[in-house]
């Protein structure tokens, strides 16, 4: 008898997951549903349901799902899990010892390049060579360096769970996946008598050939990756510095000893270009922890700042810019689940037609707030985004690694940068550039059923930084 009650492959996209799967399934008295707890999909796209279990029942109720996939599944059932899925389901299956982990890794590299190439093809999954699509792809460090420190956040996070609460997981390197006896080994763990003789190999590898054919710009990713300074990749739990600080987005000024901890959703294309116009050269960017200390250590006697937007005003320009489209970076896949799940009445495309009016925003940017609410509160499927998380959270964060010395409020923004620039020696400090281009959207539409729909979902901002009402 099996010492578990189900499983969780704690993976990534372009980590052989798909694989791995499909040989969990290969064994009698084991059953893995996909990605179950995909804020997009229950399972596998076009499907509408696991057991019986609706999409909306899932986001409605995470243990449900769990509690179903442990009573009905076809012996020991489980389910893949990716760092940026319902965050509920980590609350339920860490402390758990009666959920087996099995923790899925592959070079991030490697895998990076296979998820941008599967994003230019179309192609996530391959079952006949003949229809396999290829396609070259750039290599963009600063992109990579994010999505590093996203993997890298996960693991430590899971791998400080598992200690704490005295469990241990089942390791499994993207090149085992090939190894017919390590799979062997996997069903041992779990609990399964069953052994396979060999490996259902039905899905393809889709990018055989190797990291410089795949890239047009090879010679740039090795100067990058010469940067990071840390090069046991394959095997993430080992995986440094410990944070969660957003280190690469961090800006600062080239010669004076100004540097910036941005939170999106606030002034930051403003303040980037303040940083570089105070030294009439462009700021520098795609920091890591070693070139952020390199700067500092160049220059001494620097201050680190940070400025805090209304929680009102500031969720508002996340609306717009990532769910309504009114900017280059539109989150798809989530207004299409806030239309569809939630009833938020956003249009269908992006940016909205002409005939979207005053009333019509009104109503969706009051509905979003709600449903801020309950996405802060880590009730729904769909992540925190960092556009619209807690300033608190986000400035705890950059305490991991430097706290800012400075936080400053946007209203008094300019008054603030000029005392910060003459506090490091520069007395005529430039004028900052437009800040908000929807504030006067919003006050068209701004009243109290909006104030208090703030209120409900940034409590914790609302009491940290001492803000009051939008506007009296």
């Amino acid at each position: 008898m099996s010492k578990f009650d189900y499983f969780v492959v704690f993976a990534e996209m372009r980590t052989g997951s798909n694989f791995l799967e499909t040989n969990l399934n290969a064994f009698s008295g084991l059953q893995c549903h996909g990605e179950a707890f995909n804020p997009f999909f229950i399972g596998y796209p076009n499907k509408d349901n696991i057991l019986g279990v609706t999409q909306a029942e899932r986001d409605a109720d995470a243990g449900a799902l769990i509690n179903t996939i442990k009573t009905q599944s076809e012996g020991l059932g489980g389910f893949r899990f990716f760092h940026d899925h319902d965050s509920r389901v980590l609350d339920i299956a860490l402390p758990d010892p009666r959920c087996a982990k099995i923790i899925l890794t592959r070079n991030p590299v490697d895998s990076f390049v296979s998820w941008k190439i599967a994003q230019a093809t179309g192609q996530w999954k391959l079952t006949n060579v003949k229809n396999r699509r290829s396609e070259v792809v750039t290599f963009d460090p600063q992109e990579f360096e994010t999505h590093l420190t996203a993997l890298q956040d996960f693991q430590v996070y899971l791998l400080n769970a598992l200690q704490k609460s005295g469990q241990t997981a089942f390791y499994v390197a993207y090149e085992d996946l090939q190894d017919v006896d390590v799979m062997n080994g996997l069903a041992a763990y779990l609990g399964c008598a069953d052994r396979l003789d060999a490996l259902d190999k039905s899905i393809k590898k889709q990018n055989p050939q190797p990291l410089s054919e795949k890239l047009s710009n090879f010679d740039e990713m090795e100067r990058a990756l010469v940067r990071l300074d840390r090069f046991n990749l394959s095997r993430t739990p080992n995986f440094e510095p410990r944070r969660g600080a957003m280190i690469p987005h961090y800006v600062a000024a080239p010669a004076t000893p100004l540097i910036y901890l941005p939170i999106k959703g606030g002034p930051v294309d403003a303040v980037t270009q303040w940083l570089s116009d105070l030294d009439g050269r462009p700021a520098l960017t795609g920091f890591t922890q070693k070139t952020v200390r390199q700067w500092k250590k160049a220059l001494p006697g620097n201050r680190g700042f940070t400025v805090v937007r209304h929680p009102l005003q500031r969720a508002h320009a996340a609306f717009c810019d990532h769910i309504l489209g009114y900017s280059d970076t539109v989150f798809g896949e989530i207004r299409k689940t806030l239309r569809q799940m939630f009833g938020i009445p956003i249009p269908k495309k992006s940016p909205p037609p002409a005939d979207y009016n005053d009333a019509t925003h009104k109503e969706a940017f009051l509905a979003f707030l709600r449903w801020l609410k309950m996405n802060i509160n880590g009730q729904t499927a769909i992540r925190v985004d960092a556009s619209w998380a807690t300033q608190a959270a986000v400035v705890q964060g950059f305490a991991n690694f430097i706290p800012p010395d400075v936080v400053i409020r946007e209203d008094d923004l300019e008054a603030e940068l000029a005392f910060l620039a003459k506090s490091v020696g520069v007395d005529d400090a430039p004028a900052i550039a437009a800040i908000d281009p929807h504030v006067d959207l919003l006050s068209r539409i701004y009243d109290a059923d909006i104030e208090k729909a703030a209120r409900d979902a940034y409590q914790r901002d609302y009491m940290t930084f001492g803000f009051g009402n939008w506007r009296d």
